[in-house]
């Protein structure tokens, strides 16, 4: 027998309009409908319809995890400084970690990621390998200190994640694990009623090898990805790469020194000299653990300093201030150029390849220089892939033009190696007799943030649509007022509950069809069985939520249908 909730004595208040902070439609749905409340900035209570849904979303990823040999378990939250210290995250995490102290002084975090625990977990578990492989998962509330936490529960301090881990002895088993999930996740977002892309990723904070996303588009995506019309490559915008072109002749004219008064930015630099942006070279100055570094980009580029940050990682990577420039005269402001830099790692975007030519700052207040040559004049130390990436860039694949769209990040799977397994030194007794050191697989869901993208990709102009999956019931019984109609609304209720239908009935005394039939449409649920006008007879009215198709049926055929 299934649960009927009645909306008379459920916690649940819906609102007419948007909460005056939200900006996304998740954001406004949740909170009208009566599944969330905010408790303080990026901090959120899930109330009981809410709560079913995340809890459905959590049994579906549960089921899937289960069926690939996952075993799941439960790992504190609350977690000592020391393992992360061991692999150098509680400094790379920077200010987004969650840090404490006990009453004694000792200092803690909140967990963010869990692989510092679960190595440590399995150092103490298995010791041979014949304990593995083994695939360890939970389904834990997570913390990240956001700057500016947004979009509803989208983008929050505490959030509900599944975070699994494997643990093989050979690189070929990681890969097998890694297929697993890979598989079991395709599986999760297609019986959630997800539309995902996977696309290629960088690691990030977590390290490691191959890495993918599961990225549902949504215009309130904090992701951008590229995909190409032409193949199958997708890729987040940071993992995308450009093949630096084949170096051209250095034969080009002298550089010629140009007057430039007035011209410290690309775009007054082009006007004054009636060329292209794509002409010029623009060096952005930024310190990487405090050190000066010159990134140089095609002018009418922008650099992406998450990819710069990614290339550079660990290293702390942020941009010059005004104090950086005193005592410094050969770097002049606004008019900074490769050739001459004295002591400054130069580092460039592959479109500036050998041979190639440009014009850019020469290094003298209100002075430029044209016909700087890329090996000639100047030594690029490091070529990184920095550029934003525009559409229709090249495919890196077939060099067809890429299209860019948003979307929230649901998934992501890494290939770890051994980056855990050497700072714990995790090695287990191999079956020539002699230590193997274990590699490692890290794969997070956010639990919460699917129902977030659910709700974005689903919703309509009336309100929330959720796939039958993970709604917080299958039908909504809504009682059009009076005693009789009510009376069948219960009476119906009750029988689709015994028959295993989970049943949400509006059956609230004093208030009106207009706002139960609204609150229907707002809520989501899939199906909508109305007692109405023709309720003594024994007819009501069903209606499909997605595609608004109304039937009359009698409360028969009506139940029969609803539990086929």
């Amino acid at each position: 027998m299934a649960q009927v909730q009645r909306m008379s004595r459920l916690m649940v208040k819906t609102l007419r309009d948007d909460p005056a902070d939200a900006e996304t439609l998740n954001h406004k749905l949740l909170v009208r409908a009566g599944y969330v409340r905010r408790t303080a900035a990026g901090i959120w209570s899930w109330l009981p319809l809410g709560k079913k849904v995340l809890e459905n979303v959590a049994r579906v990823v549960r089921e899937e995890m289960d069926d690939m040999g996952g075993q799941e378990v439960l790992l504190p939250a609350l977690l000592p400084k020391e393992p992360y210290e061991a692999t150098g995250r509680w400094e790379e995490y920077g200010p987004e970690l969650f840090r404490l102290k006990d009453r004694k002084g000792a200092e803690y975090l909140l967990g963010p990621t869990h692989e510092e625990i679960f190595t440590q977990l399995v150092k103490d578990q298995c010791s041979s390998y014949k304990d593995l492989p083994v695939i360890l998962y939970q389904i834990q509330a997570k913390y990240r200190d956001e700057a500016r936490p947004r979009a509803g529960i989208l983008r929050g301090r505490e959030f509900l994640m599944k975070d699994s881990y494997s643990f093989d002895t050979t690189d070929e088993g990681l890969a097998e694990s890694y297929a697993l999930h890979r598989e079991a996740y395709i599986k999760i977002f297609e019986r959630l009623g997800l539309d995902h892309r996977i696309v290629s990723a960088v690691s990030g904070a977590m390290g490691g090898s191959a890495s993918e996303e599961f990225l549902a588009p949504a215009p309130a995506g904090e992701d951008t990805f590229v995909d190409c019309p032409a193949c199958d490559y997708a890729a987040n915008t940071e993992a995308v790469t450009f093949a630096a072109p084949a170096a051209q002749s250095t034969e080009h004219p002298a550089v010629e020194e140009l007057d430039t008064p007035d011209t410290p930015t690309i775009e007054t630099l082009a006007a004054h000299l009636g060329v292209q942006a794509s002409q010029t070279l623009k060096n952005l100055l930024v310190k990487v653990d405090g050190e000066i570094v010159a990134v140089g980009v095609p002018g009418d580029r922008e650099v992406d300093l998450g990819k710069l940050g990614e290339h550079l990682s660990p290293a702390v990577v942020e941009l010059v201030t005004a104090e950086d420039f005193e005592g410094r005269d050969d770097l002049v402001r606004g008019y900074v150029g490769p050739q001459g830099l004295e002591k400054v790692r130069y580092i460039a975007d592959p479109r500036i390849a050998a041979g190639t030519a440009w014009i850019t700052g020469a290094n003298k207040p209100g002075k430029h220089a044209r016909n700087v040559v890329a090996g000639r004049d100047f030594e690029v130390d490091d070529y990184l892939d920095v550029v934003v990436v525009e559409a229709g860039d090249p495919c890196p694949k077939c060099g067809t033009g890429l299209r860019l769209d948003r979307a929230i990040e649901i998934g992501h799977i890494f290939q770890l190696g051994r980056k855990y397994a050497d700072a714990f030194q995790l090695d287990v007794l191999g079956n020539q007799g002699k230590p193997v050191r274990v590699t490692m697989g890290s794969y997070g869901i956010g639990v919460s943030r699917a129902v977030a993208a659910l709700a974005e990709q689903t919703a309509d102009d009336k309100g929330l649509c959720w796939p039958k999956e993970i709604a917080p019931a299958d039908v909504h019984v809504v009682a059009a007022g009076k005693a009789l109609q009510t009376e069948l609304a219960l009476d119906v209720s009750q029988k689709l509950g015994a028959a295993g239908v989970r049943v949400l009935v509006d059956d609230r005394a004093g208030v009106s069809p207009g706002v139960k039939f609204t609150d229907a449409e707002l809520i989501g649920v899939p199906q909508i069985l109305v007692a109405g006008r023709r309720s003594a007879e024994g007819v009501v009215e069903l209606k499909d939520r997605k595609t608004g198709e109304r039937e009359e049926l009698t409360v028969e055929e009506a139940i029969a249908r609803l539990t086929a």
